[in-house]
């Protein structure tokens, strides 16, 4: 894969002027020209050398900062890498205005398959967990183990809490809805989405608050963010009706990967009740429910995290691996 200073895609070259993306500590990011698609990675320097690679995908609004805290916790037991999907983080839109699931997920095929690091660990959270789950069904070659926090996979019912954001995919409701809060600071929009993401808001430290406040601030500079929002949440409902062999319980069904799932009992976007249904539809997966987390686990309780995809590892006698675990944990 070559790594190039500048975007050179035509999205890319067209680009406003605006602040950097942030980069922890310990951070390193690069961008990557593919075909029809330009990349932003986030990465840590492994540890050392021979560690299994790893590859993170963000959910709906998210972009490759949301895994920062698991990266760090996983230091020295993978080389990970999280991207920035199309049209978020520091990623520019696709050439094609493709947000849909398969999308997203022909974006990421492209960048492992460039990259040659298969098969790898792939994480996924919300819309990146269904972005994941299609890339495990149909690149078996390249997925080695498969770790999904509150996957974005069809409920019959959706959770009343969760409807707004399905409606930004709905056409004209994004532009609504950015005219109708035109007056709302940065600070109110990121309090609104920490309560809806996080079991206990509390828990964001002043420090991580204010980064992403500056976050937002920077992103909704792009002349794309609302578009890139409305497209991928349209591409979410969409994969919600699709059937037969393209559907995504259809797909979980084929994934060979070994499979963590993660679901948090104060989740407002996915429901807690469908844990079960994804531990029966994944053939090898374990579960472990979090009861005091939201929509981000792996933001909320990294330690967590990491420990159960330690034990997933031993599991499945991948390297790594150093302890055992019951198929179904709770905590």
């Amino acid at each position: 894969m070559s790594s190039t200073e500048s975007p050179s895609v035509p999205a890319a070259s067209v680009l406003p002027r605006v602040a950097p993306v942030r980069v922890g500590e310990g951070e390193r990011l690069r961008m990557v020209g593919l075909p029809g698609v330009t990349l932003s990675l986030r990465s840590r320097p492994p540890a050392r050398g021979g560690l299994p690679p790893a590859f993170f995908v963000h959910g709906l609004g998210g972009s490759s900062q949301n895994w920062s805290s698991l990266m760090a916790e996983l230091d020295g037991v993978v080389d990970g890498e999280a991207v920035d999907l199309p049209g978020f983080g520091d990623s520019p839109p696709p050439d094609d205005g493709d947000y849909s699931i398969t999308g997203h997920a022909r974006a990421v095929i492209r960048c492992l398959d460039a990259a040659g690091r298969g098969p790898v660990h792939l994480f996924g959270n919300s819309l990146g967990g269904a972005v994941a789950t299609r890339v495990a069904a149909v690149r078996p070659d390249l997925v080695r183990t498969l770790t999904l926090v509150s996957p974005a996979l069809p409920e019959l019912r959706i959770q009343r809490t969760a409807v707004p954001t399905g409606l930004l995919g709905v056409p004209g409701i994004a532009a609504l809805f950015t005219r109708l809060t035109r007056e709302w600071t940065a600070e109110q929009r990121v309090r609104g989405v920490m309560a809806l993401c996080y079991g206990d808001p509390g828990r964001v430290s002043p420090e991580a608050f204010g980064h992403a406040v500056e976050e937002l601030e920077r992103r909704q500079q792009l002349p794309y963010f609302w578009d890139a929002m409305a497209r991928s949440a349209r591409g979410i409902v969409n994969a919600y009706t699709l059937g037969g062999q393209h559907g995504l319980w259809r797909q979980a069904e084929r994934v060979l990967a070994p499979t963590l799932l993660i679901y948090g009992g104060r989740d407002q976007l996915v429901g807690f009740r469908m844990a079960r249904k994804a531990a029966r539809s994944f053939r090898d997966s374990r579960l472990l429910s979090l009861p005091e987390a939201g929509h981000v686990a792996m933001m909320e309780y990294p330690e967590l995290v990491a420990g159960a995809f330690r034990e997933l590892l031993a599991q499945a006698g991948t390297p790594g691996g150093d302890t055992a675990a019951d198929t179904d944990t709770e905590s």
